[in-house]
């Protein structure tokens, strides 16, 4: 897509959200887009456990230059940020609207603060190398996506990287249950859907990716769950050739890496 043809689409996009009071009203009501609500009960618990899972699944794909600057948005006590900042990287910056979870971040002297991801990013002057959020894009609605997904580009360096996620709808056993559960989430993707999403608001080398649940290699029953959901998703593609549906992704959950136009 042309950056003409990107000005064009972002003309014919309405106005994804309203402003009450000078804040950004958003569609989510019960767990807003820009506060991660996945911690555990006990939520020092979750700083080594979501390590193990960034580890697997976004670490591989992020810059080898420590000094990237990086924001992590609805980073929620920090575990992403705590990751990449134990991983090396000096710049990384982590923002969520809601203070309670700030202040665990802040505890551990972490660099995270609490704001809104639309204005914080609406309001940047230096651009990122990457920007990672740490909620599913499923949080907001399309017109939200696209908006949020254009911000995100333009806040961006030339080639700089995102990385987002999502529910995957293509999953048999839980792409419905995925959308049900939760008034809070408005769609599901497939590989195919997701791609669409970040083409129209004009990032560049789209992949598509799988995230991995079963990555706690200490904990024999982690290789049994593999095992089971790797034969399940084998099936499940085998199912959607069997109806002329080319489905290359059927975890829970999927990933995309992309990268802003040069």
């Amino acid at each position: 897509m042309s950056a003409q043809q990107v000005e064009n689409v972002a003309k014919l996009i309405p106005a994804a959200t309203e402003r009450r009071g000078g804040q950004r009203k958003l569609a989510a009501r019960l767990e807003p887009f820009d506060s991660y609500w996945q911690a555990p009960a006990d939520i020092d618990s979750g700083y080594a456990r979501f390590a193990a899972y960034y580890r697997a699944n976004y670490l591989p794909h992020l810059p080898a230059d420590r000094s990237a600057r990086i924001l992590v948005v609805s980073c929620g006590p920090g575990y992403l940020v705590d990751l990449l900042r134990g991983a090396g990287y000096l710049d990384v910056q982590g923002i969520d609207s809601d203070p309670a979870k700030i202040a665990h971040a802040q505890r551990r002297q972490l660099p995270c603060e609490t704001a809104e991801a639309f204005a914080f990013i609406e309001q940047n002057r230096e651009p990122f190398d990457v920007i990672i959020p740490e909620q599913e894009l499923n949080h907001l609605t399309l017109d939200e996506q696209i908006e949020f997904l254009d911000l995100c580009r333009r806040n961006l360096k030339p080639g700089g990287l995102l990385i987002v996620y999502g529910l995957n709808g293509a999953n048999p056993l839980v792409g419905s249950e995925n959308i049900a559960h939760n008034i809070d989430h408005f769609n599901t993707f497939t590989d195919y859907s997701l791609n669409q999403v970040l083409q129209l608001a004009g990032f560049e080398n789209i992949k598509v990716l799988p995230l991995k649940l079963y990555v706690f290699w200490k904990n024999p029953l982690n290789y049994v769950g593999l095992a089971a959901t790797s034969l399940l998703e084998l099936f499940f593609r085998a199912c959607f050739v069997l109806y002329g549906k080319d489905v290359k992704v059927l975890t829970k959950k999927l990933a995309a890496v992309c990268n802003s136009p040069r």
